[in-house]
């Protein structure tokens, strides 16, 4: 295989950048997956510009182990199938402008950065095709549902840190995380004084309900329902946010 592989020169990032020669000269050829592929590993490369220059002739770009900060910066690549950034210091990630930078995107590599918070991984979710991902060895990887949160976002995605994405492992991420945007949507089109008429015509006892749970309850709902192990005890909590009636052995 690596008589398929073609090269100039050994240039490197000048000054941490990705100055246009440098991926000019890149190494080049068929990896093991039949994808042609510009490598430009540790060329201590820290920022990503000027892939322009490869003209869209490639389906897999390795970028492993350089000083990239930043996932950003993409010209259109519609053929680009697979993105390598392992062993980097990205922190960020654009989703989204990588996302319509490159359609056909299905492959991504983000192991080993510094990636620390579940809000640093929402705009992966725009990049609708992507279907293998991995980010072990990110700060990220340690928080609290980290794994749910990713599958829910990432809508298309098969496999995650190289483990099959389960079809249980869907139904509860759209359970856990789902319902937030249920509620948004229900904030978004109340009107105040709907449903007065109705309440009119209720009996007096129907009146005399509970007004529901206090703001202090409906967090504790809520913790409770991320740190639920069943989908019993987290459809019984669900039911509870829902109908505002909270139970008896409910305490915060």
């Amino acid at each position: 295989m690596d008589d398929a592989w073609t090269t100039t020169t050994n240039a490197r990032g000048v000054g941490g950048r990705a100055l246009a020669e440098t991926i000019a000269n890149a190494r080049r050829g068929y990896n093991p997956c039949g994808e042609y592929e510009l490598d430009v590993r540790g060329m201590k490369i820290a920022a990503i510009e000027n892939l322009s220059v490869a003209r869209d002739q490639y389906d897999c770009y390795d970028m492993t182990g350089n000083e990239i900060v930043r996932v950003e910066n993409f010209p259109p690549m519609k053929r680009m199938q697979t993105l390598m950034l392992g062993d980097n210091r990205i922190a960020r990630v654009r989703g989204e402008e990588l996302g319509r930078a490159a359609p056909r995107l299905r492959n991504l590599t983000l192991m080993n950065n510094s990636l620390r918070n579940l809000g640093d991984l929402d705009e992966l979710g725009a990049i609708k095709k992507l279907t293998h991902l991995s980010l072990s060895g990110n700060p990220v990887c340690a928080k609290e549902n980290y794994r749910l949160y990713v599958i829910y976002k990432c809508k298309a995605l098969k496999t995650l840190d190289f483990c099959k994405v389960k079809a249980a492992e869907r139904e509860l991420a759209e359970k856990m995380f789902g319902k937030d945007d249920g509620a948004a949507a229900r904030a978004k089109t109340f009107t105040p004084g709907d449903g007065l008429d109705d309440a009119k015509e209720k009996e007096p006892e129907e009146e005399a309900k509970p007004s529901g749970p206090s703001p202090e309850q409906l967090l504790a709902l809520k913790a409770k329902i991320a740190q639920a192990e069943t989908l019993e005890e987290i459809a019984r909590l669900e039911n509870a946010l829902k109908t505002g009636v909270v139970p008896a052995d409910f305490a915060i």
